[in-house]
């Protein structure tokens, strides 16, 4: 079982249709054997019917115990040119009365196939002879000898001989038929997995440096045009998985790199010269605030990690979002009175959530409204719901968004404003924190941007 477990496709097709033309062939030939064993039974039980009749109307005619040796010239004469016939004739007391040269038969299974009937034929054998034979009791026209019984066989050697060469004949031509039908099927497997080889050497022309190579769905049989139209969206999501993956190893790496270029800079210039105590505290402090920069950076890019990788399992409790957003007001209030800005909110709804998580993914939008908001604006949080969707929005005034950059806003390290690239406001994946943060709880997030309006709107299912 394990060989043919692990037996190639093509083998398998081979055995199956070395089996099956076995099996029909088998089956076919038992069914013809059947039939001509049948055939020669009907024969032969015409020609001892017939007998049978004669004999009947032979022994109708014996009128006394003189009579018959009358009536044995007659069947013999009866019998000439039946080669292979036999007759016997036993009285009441199970003595012959009549019999041909090899009718010898057993007196009890004679007396045993008379009591069955002349139309159930039997199978007797005399002198390594077999015999296909019937027996009845047959009425006589003598006054004081009762019924007698008659036997009639004829010999069935020819049939079983024929019946051994059709046997061996039909086993040869098996035998014959399944190699013959093993070479076909090897070929016809081997054709017909022809499709599957070359998609094989398509695959393996498949590389980190050629992930954009497709298969050619068109040019093979419908029944694997499903499975190559399904490893070329594989390939496509590989591909795109590769290029973010690249995409986010280069910026992580142009990140990180200023700040310790900046601690290197600032390190080899203190160690130029002596310097006051001061002097080092305040080196000391510009380091610590880089190594504060890179480690909220490296905890979001952890936190982004583990929710690529449905990590993020949030702790649900339900909230009052009002609340929430109340408690992020008076967090923001000095930066937003600081710009002239004033936080405004409408509505309220409830919400099954990850308190933590929540305040996190709604503290990065309000930062981010607060920051790019034009000074002495408002910046506008409502909250409502419908059928099955809490929904939250958040509308601040400020530089309209192109279109193009509104579906690059939640990629990491993205910002609309090139030369905002490294500032200490952020480490570029506020964004795409939330966005995780959302996805999470099982909502999404979008934002829009025309006539100076700039809005981010999150959709949070009822019970998430």
């Amino acid at each position: 079982m394990r060989l043919i477990g692990n037996a190639s496709i093509t083998r398998r097709l081979t055995l199956l249709f070395v089996l099956a033309s076995s099996t029909v062939l088998l089956a076919l030939g038992f069914v013809i054997a059947s039939s001509v064993e049948k055939h020669f039974e009907e024969q032969d039980m015409e020609v001892l019917s017939g007998k049978m009749e004669l004999t009947r109307h032979t022994l109708a005619q014996l009128n006394s115990i003189d009579d018959l040796g009358h009536i044995t010239h007659m069947m013999d004469n009866s019998l000439v040119g039946h080669h292979g016939l036999e007759v016997l004739v036993l009285n009441p007391q199970g003595q012959v009365m009549f019999a041909t040269p090899n009718a010898g038969f057993a007196i009890d299974v004679v007396v045993a196939s008379a009591a069955q009937g002349p139309h159930v034929p039997a199978l007797w054998s005399q002198g390594g002879l077999s015999y296909r034979g019937i027996a009845a009791e047959v009425p006589t026209g003598l006054r004081d000898e009762s019924n007698v019984i008659v036997a009639v066989a004829t010999d069935i050697a020819h049939h079983q001989a024929f019946m051994r060469l059709f046997r061996q004949t039909l086993w040869l031509f098996v035998a014959g038929a399944a190699v013959l039908s093993g070479l076909l099927g090897w070929v016809a497997a081997r054709r017909g997995l022809a499709p599957l080889r070359a998609m094989r050497e398509q695959t393996q022309a498949v590389t980190a440096q050629q992930l954009s190579h497709r298969l050619s769905v068109n040019s093979v049989p419908v029944e694997l045009a499903e499975l190559a139209q399904s490893l070329n969206e594989m390939l496509a999501r590989l591909e795109e998985a590769f290029l973010r993956l690249t995409d986010f190893s280069s910026d992580i790496a142009h990140e990180l790199r200023t700040p310790v270029s900046n601690m290197m800079t600032q390190t080899q210039v203190a160690l130029s010269r002596a310097r006051n105590a001061d002097e080092y505290r305040s080196i000391l402090e510009s380091n610590a605030e880089e190594f504060e920069h890179m480690g909220r950076m490296i905890s979001d890019m952890l936190l982004l990690a583990k929710a690529d990788n449905g990590l993020v399992v949030p702790h649900r409790e339900t909230l009052q979002l009002a609340a929430e957003v109340q408690a992020l007001f008076e967090y923001y209030e000095a930066v937003a009175e600081d710009k002239g800005i004033q936080l405004i909110l409408q509505g309220d709804a409830s919400v099954v959530a990850d308190r933590l998580m929540l305040r996190r993914a709604l503290g990065n939008l309000l930062s981010n409204a607060v920051r790019h908001a034009t000074p002495h604006t408002t910046v506008q949080v409502r909250v409502g719901a419908n059928t099955d969707k809490i929904v939250i929005e958040m509308h601040n005034t400020g530089d309209t968004i192109a279109q193009e950059h509104l579906e690059r806003l939640f990629d990491r390290f993205f910002r609309v404003d090139p030369s905002r690239q490294r500032s200490s406001e952020g480490t570029g994946l506020g964004l795409a924190i939330t966005k995780s943060i959302v996805a999470a709880h099982g909502g999404d997030i979008h934002a829009t941007s025309g006539d100076a309006v700039t809005t981010f709107t999150i959709q949070l299912p009822r019970t998430s």
